[in-house]
């Protein structure tokens, strides 16, 4: 059984449907993150009890990770693939219908658990079907496609719910979204290299366990979860802010705010080739400092100056955070997989955290309030970076006698 090449019909096909398939993920993931400012409207939440239709998707994620990457291991990858977009789509759709808050935080977290069948498989139907010389462009396109997608659903639904409402914006994204699962199930090749194996739970959390007692393992899962956490809670709480006085942008400028996320495709890059060089430490330093200073930036008030300060905290962001995901797998010297799948769920808890706890700094100290608790996750995130560099200092030094 040949492997899928590169400029082959089906290298074409599968890169297309993976692509499609992380987009409207994606998209979907990050539905409500534009809408929260709307949803304390017309819901009378708080800021942090409307982040929850974020927070609690996430942290659902987070948890099926894990059990989705073993459960695909058994049932197969195009199959669980499958379930996932088609059930996170028709979830969409029924979030337009939500007649309250609690509906929709019920739903979200349907969503958040029917999220994880896609990054948890689709990485490895790559690594199975693809040649290994064109594994790297095949990856490349999908993780275009989660990226293009997490982008352009904020966008989407921003606009939509300035011109009609969110219900529409819901409907709409909930029915391409439909329209493109029925294209991901023509366009993916089957798998041809996957062998169904038992589930083993009790290996599965053996590894997890081993994983979990690596102390430098753990600083960099610290590292991931307040990353996360810093940049989910600026990008919650800043609709809030520039919808208001003195601001009052429009949901649909404010959708489009999230096109600064591109800056991020070159910092991710651009950052993982100079820790290579230089050391990761050094550059994962540079990168949250970069971070803090964008984040001091938007403190001031004109608007000019804080959407510059908002994209320097994304460039510096997307450049922390690559270089810690890869610190992840030179690091784990077994199991790689695995450890992979824990980095993101602490990334994700993360997300759900700082995202919750940031709209109580919202409430009672406005935007000064929601970057201290950035300063302080950043803070954290320095020590955690010293401390691993002296953790792998002396499992170096003891390996050496």
């Amino acid at each position: 059984m040949e492997y899928i090449q590169k400029g082959t019909r089906a290298f074409h096909k599968a890169n297309w449907a993976l692509f499609l398939a992380g987009f409207i993920t994606f998209a979907n993931l990050y539905i409500t993150q534009p809408l929260l400012p709307t949803f304390a409207d017309v819901f009378h939440v708080s800021p942090a009890v409307a982040s929850l239709s974020l927070s609690v998707t996430t942290f659902a994620l987070a948890v099926s990770l894990i059990i989705v990457s073993s459960l695909s291991e058994a049932w197969g990858r195009k199959s669980l693939m499958t379930i996932s977009i088609f059930a996170a789509s028709v979830l969409t759709v029924a979030l337009a219908f939500s007649p309250n808050f609690e509906m929709i935080l019920g739903l979200r977290v349907l969503q958040g658990i029917v999220f994880a069948g896609l990054p948890a498989i689709a990485m490895a139907y790559l690594g199975e079907e693809m040649e290994p010389a064109s594994l790297g462009v095949a990856m490349g396109l999908y993780i275009s496609g989660n990226s293009v997608g997490g982008l352009s659903g904020r966008v989407i639904i921003g606009t939509l719910t300035d011109h009609y409402n969110w219900h529409i914006g819901m409907m709409v994204l909930g029915g391409i979204s439909l329209f493109v699962s029925v294209l991901f199930v023509w366009m993916l090749p089957s798998s041809k290299h996957f062998s169904p194996r038992p589930l083993q739970l009790k290996a599965l959390t053996k590894t997890l366990l081993q994983h979990l007692k690596d102390p430098s393992m753990l600083c960099l899962y610290g590292i991931g979860f307040v990353l996360m956490g810093s940049f989910v809670t600026l990008y919650n709480y800043i609709g809030f802010q520039l919808m208001a006085p003195p601001y009052n942008l429009s949901a649909t400028i404010v959708g489009w705010i999230f096109v600064i996320y591109l800056v991020g495709t070159f910092s991710s890059a651009w950052f993982g080739s100079l820790a290579d060089r230089y050391g990761r430490q050094q550059m994962l330093l540079l990168a949250i400092a970069i971070m803090l200073a964008g984040a001091i930036v938007t403190l001031n008030g004109l608007l000019t100056l804080k959407i510059i300060g908002i994209t320097v905290f994304t460039f510096g962001f997307f450049a922390a955070h690559s270089i810690a995901s890869g610190w992840v797998s030179r690091r784990a010297t077994h199991d790689k997989a695995q450890a992979s799948s824990l980095y993101l769920f602490f990334y994700y808890v993360g997300s759900s955290v700082g995202g919750t706890v940031g709209g109580v700094f919202w409430m009672k100290y406005g935007w000064v309030g929601v970057i201290a608790m950035i300063a302080l996750f950043l803070l954290i995130a320095c020590v955690l970076s010293f401390l691993l560099k002296e953790l792998i200092a002396k499992q170096h030094a003891i390996t050496t006698l």
